[in-house]
């Protein structure tokens, strides 16, 4: 099995642990593909072409490096700053909550956000 074949199942295989529609018949269907074929993929049996590989990275939302094993991350083009902030326990708790505030409440987190962005560099030149 190559580590790209590898790559492929275990990927898809996380993606259904949280969603059951991550099937090999799902992938399959979506990338335009028979489901024998994308199982050979996954098997390693047959190499997908270069545009299957970027269907499936884009359907994965994962970077075709890490399908390729250029990277150990799959995270598309993500520098380690940011990484570290999408991985925050309160960057999360504030992007979930974002999307069920009133538009009353997202002003007084962007108000509160700006006052301490201003509070933060007062005499800073």
């Amino acid at each position: 099995m190559s580590l790209l074949s590898e790559r492929l199942k275990n990927y898809r295989e996380e993606l259904k642990k949280t969603d059951k529609k991550w099937t090999q018949q799902y992938v399959a269907e979506k990338i335009g593909v028979a489901r024998v074929t994308y199982t050979a993929y996954e098997r390693g049996t047959k190499t997908p072409p270069l545009d299957i590989i970027n269907q499936i990275a884009d359907l994965f939302d994962i970077d075709t490096d890490y399908l390729h094993g250029r990277t150990d991350d799959p995270i598309k083009g993500v520098d380690e700053e940011l990484k570290e902030l999408l991985n925050d326990p309160q960057t999360d708790l504030m992007f979930n909550n974002w999307k069920n505030m009133s538009d009353e409440e997202r002003r007084e987190v962007l108000d509160t956000i700006e006052y301490l962005h201003f509070k933060r560099n007062k005499g800073k030149r």
